[in-house]
């Protein structure tokens, strides 16, 4: 604006000087103009697309949950809303979704119900720093409009194979919320009732599930891994049944998972420790040390290499988490046998199980971000003396109370991470492999893949050998630059939930402006192979976290 009222404001000058020569300051006028013309209505359009009934089709990411919650502010901001706001400058219809008329929703992951502990969202306390949750809402309100105009299908926790499942009662997900709004709850799937709204145009972002409930978990079972036989024949099935509906549609694809920051904001070096109280914890577990290097000697010989992997020992500055590994061997038959030989007493027996099958994690081991609420707390429950530390003097993942275990579920090894690498690039290579055949059945680009590996690989500053350790497609490991964040507008956003960064506070999905780059990704995708003109949105408009008052 404030050219053009500096060129207004020229060429009235220039009117005024040449106005007596003989029509040259008309023509110089008209010079003007057509060197620099006026603003004038946006030539958007919409290509060779038809987006004048989208569907959307997916999980959380589809839905809008963001923050361990499903809530109004959160779909509001779903990329598919973002999108279709952009979608209706070029032809595209209403875009009504779910909403659950929730300020805080209802946080599945921290809930108790039973208990009556109903918690919803979480918000950014800069003084941890890190997520505390509001009082949640259970259960989710209903929703009370019109089921069979819903163009959001998105279903949070759901996988391949439950887009065509009914089974309401068996499946959290689809209960708790598909239920709200499905045509006919029970009978009905995610996949019929996308197909019965006849779209033109869809978008498909699903099986990120398949294998992030195993990551999520900590790698406790690979049987939680989706089949790659079974996750291909279900999104065969699906993109199938939307393209015979006469639509066209994106797919994407799924992310590197192990990049999240729910994995990435605890270090396996967070016990900080000064040189005094390093000395005290050494002092301390001396006889435990000492007892695991008794083992090594006959008539036991217990392996020395596995021995060293389980001794502790602690300086000032950074230390290692100390953790139950349940793949360990059990020490505790060879502690009795100590015992029983009188080299130690009962007493010294008995401290010496919380470490039968405890280690500290080694550089490149992945802390999950439940852990954060553990670590440094106190295992006997007694704050007043800082005695027994989680984490430190009592591995984390043991239970002091009834001594069972479950440290396996706080962190990811490199093995499981090994897993998880492997499971996504298998699904990414199965997404792409049936949006070509889809295509090549149909004669014609009837399905465009999105890939989102590129944008994380730049903005979270992988360099291309840590690409490529990652498995990201061919254009994500080419868009590694090495240089963590993303510059846009003069703003530096960060792969992380700080106030600057793109994820929401379960440090799991992306916060509204992760959205929105997500939507930016899509309008790219379309503008380019339907020789389309859809504005992208302006990112910084969208909100980050929520601060906690």
């Amino acid at each position: 604006m404030k050219r053009f009222k500096q060129l207004s404001k020229l060429l009235l000058v220039t009117a005024f000087i040449f106005a007596g020569c003989e029509g040259q300051g008309d023509s110089l006028i008209e010079d003007r103009l057509e060197n620099n013309p006026l603003p004038g209505e946006p030539n958007y359009s919409a290509g060779d697309a038809d987006f004048s009934n989208y569907i959307a089709i997916g999980n959380s990411l589809t839905a809008g949950f963001m923050d361990g919650a499903l809530y109004t502010n959160g779909q509001i901001h779903s990329f598919p809303a973002i999108l279709s706001d952009q979608l209706e400058l070029v032809g595209g219809g209403d875009f009504l979704q779910p909403n659950v008329n929730s300020v805080n929703g209802f946080n599945v992951s921290l809930s108790n119900p039973q208990q009556g502990l109903i918690l919803g969202r979480t918000e950014l306390d800069v003084s941890i720093p890190g997520p505390v949750p509001t009082i949640g809402e259970f259960p989710i309100p209903a929703f009370n409009g019109d089921r069979a105009a819903v163009n959001n299908l998105g279903v949070p926790g759901i996988r391949v194979a439950d887009l065509f499942s009914s089974d309401l009662q068996g499946n959290n997900a689809l209960g708790l919320y598909y239920s709200r709004f499905a045509t006919d709850p029970g009978t009905s799937t995610i996949i019929q009732d996308a197909v019965s709204k006849n779209p033109t145009f869809f978008s498909l972002w699903i099986g990120n599930n398949d294998v992030l409930g195993y990551a999520l978990s900590g790698g406790i079972d690979e049987n939680m891994i989706t089949g790659q036989v079974a996750f291909q024949n279900d999104l065969q099935n699906a993109i199938g049944a939307l393209v015979q509906t006469g639509a066209n549609g994106v797919v994407l694809n799924i992310p590197p998972l192990v990049t999240l920051p729910f994995f990435r904001a605890i270090s396996y070096d967070r016990i900080e420790l000064d040189q005094t109280t390093a000395d005290q914890i050494n002092a301390g577990l001396a006889p435990v040390n000492q007892a695991m290097l008794g083992l090594t000697q006959p008539p036991i010989n217990h392996d020395p290499d596995d021995i060293q992997r389980r001794l502790m020992e602690y300086s000032a500055g950074s230390n290692p988490i100390l953790v139950i590994d349940e793949e360990l061997s059990d020490l505790g038959p060879e502690f009795d046998i100590l015992l029983a030989a009188g080299q130690i007493n009962a007493q010294q027996r008995e401290a010496l199980v919380p470490y039968e099958q405890s280690r500290p994690l080694t550089a490149g081991e992945l802390v999950l971000l439940t852990a954060g609420s553990v670590l440094g707390s106190e295992a006997d429950g007694d704050n007043s003396v800082a005695d027994t530390p989680i984490g430190v003097v009592v591995p984390l993942g043991f239970n002091v109370i009834d001594e069972s275990l479950n440290g396996d579920r706080y962190y990811l090894t490199m093995q499981e991470q090994a897993n998880i690498v492997m499971a996504r690039a298998t699904f990414n290579a199965v997404i792409s492999g049936v949006v070509d055949g889809t295509n090549q059945q149909a004669g014609a680009q009837v399905v465009h893949l999105v890939d989102v590996n590129p944008f994380m690989a730049d903005i979270l500053g992988l360099s291309s050998s840590q690409a490529q350790q990652l498995a990201l497609t061919a254009a994500g490991q080419a868009a590694a630059d090495g240089t963590v964040g993303k510059r846009i507008r003069g703003f530096d956003l960060q792969p992380d939930f700080s106030p600057t960064g793109i994820f929401s506070t379960d440090a799991v999905h992306p916060n509204p402006r992760g959205h929105a780059i997500v939507a930016n990704e899509i309008i790219k995708k379309l503008n380019e192979v339907y020789d389309a003109n859809i504005p992208e949105v302006n990112i910084l408009n969208y909100p980050s976290v929520i601060i906690a008052q």
